[in-house]
């Protein structure tokens, strides 16, 4: 799966994005692993370049709004363009006792939702212009709609409903990108990218994984660079329809006034 170009593949250290990054290394790409774990990381960035690309590890915690900026301004100042991002780090805690982010946020909302965000926000300058870029975020098909009494869950909390509720918040950003970047030379898009992947979250839920990683990777490349409109949802390589309040446009516009002041872009 050769694709000559830079990609940022958020969360690359495990599971579906470290197969993203390990099928897409080849002569003449430029992959940008990112994670937690320096350790896991160098692993990463040796299998690419025995594979003959090139690779940077690059650190941040997406519990830390902080980090996010720190890891915008990183890539800013290293590279002019970026071919492909790739939001693919997450959390699912579904069995745990509601925890918070740094910032003060719950942990799901932050990590999978208001970190992909701002880190996308952020990288604007370095997507499109000349050159297309590509922006995929990956969600699932395990929706909740969010309650905007109690976003952060303070009242009635469930890990399922919290990593629901941040999913399906991914996408209605997607869908309000599309739309904002549109005619910008940037596409935007999201997907599922495939039903209980074996991948640790999915193991440590207790359940028996349907499909390898390596399958919800095939998934996630073939839309990062292919050629397709921008604002769709997709379950696997099939455009599908997300839960309803994802096509509210109240719902959205609140959700996005929300987030912009969170992470301290509402000006």
């Amino acid at each position: 799966m050769a694709f000559a170009g830079t990609i940022l593949v958020t969360g690359s250290t495990d599971g579906v994005g470290r197969r993203v990054v390990e099928k897409l290394a080849a002569e003449g790409s430029r992959l940008l692993v990112h994670g937690r774990d320096g350790t896991r990381g160098k692993e990463v960035v040796e299998a690419v370049d025995r594979a003959g690309g090139s690779a940077e590890f690059l650190r941040a915690d997406f519990a830390s709004l902080d980090d996010v900026r720190d890891l915008a301004h990183a890539i800013k100042a290293e590279y002019g363009h970026l071919d492909v991002l790739i939001n693919n780090a997450g959390i699912a805690r579904v069995d745990s006792a509601r925890r918070e982010s740094h910032d003060g946020h719950e942990l799901h909302f932050a990590v999978n939702y208001l970190a992909p965000v701002l880190l996308t926000h952020l990288l604007r300058p370095v997507l499109g212009g000349e050159k297309p870029s590509r922006v995929v975020n990956l969600t699932s098909a395990a929706q909740d709609p969010i309650d905007f009494d109690d976003v952060m869950l303070e009242r009635h909390y469930s890990g399922y409903r919290a990593y629901g509720q941040s999913k399906l918040a991914d996408i209605m950003f997607t869908f309000d990108l599309a739309r904002e970047w549109d005619g910008t030379n940037i596409t935007v898009n999201c997907l599922h990218p495939g039903d209980h992947l074996d991948t640790v979250p999915v193991r440590a839920a207790g359940i028996r994984p349907s499909h390898s990683a390596d399958y919800g990777a095939d998934n996630t490349i073939a839309l990062a660079t292919g050629a397709g409109r921008s604002g769709d949802y997709f379950h696997g390589r099939r455009k599908s329809r997300a839960s309803s309040q994802a096509y509210d446009g109240a719902s959205r516009r609140r959700l996005r006034e929300l987030t912009m002041e969170l992470i301290g872009l509402a000006a």
